[in-house]
């Protein structure tokens, strides 16, 4: 009974994640307009504001968000992860440490998280092609 109440409350929230990223995950291949020969992600450099499109912030509360950043070549994901108490926030800490420090395994997460949050990915249109 108790999993069941949890699940209606956090079922619209991942509803609403899961249509944001099915709705800004659109990218495609488009080199710099800055550096000839490069392909950098526009979400990363920012160089064209042209080429962002408006971030979206989906939060269930103020301790639970996820901000999805997204361009015409790549869609960058920052995940903030509830932590009610010094304990919690030590796990983030060191479960997010775990995963920057194994990045190159983990192929779209970033090192660095973005500022104010846990966890964040890089998806380019370089693994939208290999999806499929």
């Amino acid at each position: 009974m108790l999993g069941s109440a949890k699940e209606r409350k956090i079922t619209p929230y991942l509803k609403a994640v899961k249509a944001t990223l099915s709705a800004a995950i659109c990218v495609r291949n488009f080199p710099s307009q800055v550096v000839e020969r490069h392909n950098k992600p526009a979400v990363e450099t920012q160089w064209a504001k042209e080429l962002l499109l408006a971030p979206v912030v989906v939060a269930k509360s103020e301790k639970e968000a996820v901000l999805i950043e997204g361009s015409i070549n790549a869609l960058r994901i920052s995940i903030k992860i509830k932590q009610m108490d010094t304990m919690e926030g030590i796990l983030v800490k060191r479960f997010s440490s775990f995963l920057e420090m194994r990045a190159d395994d983990f192929i779209i997460l970033r090192r660095k998280a973005m500022p104010g949050y846990d966890v964040s990915f890089l998806i380019t249109h370089f693994h939208t092609e290999k999806m499929w």
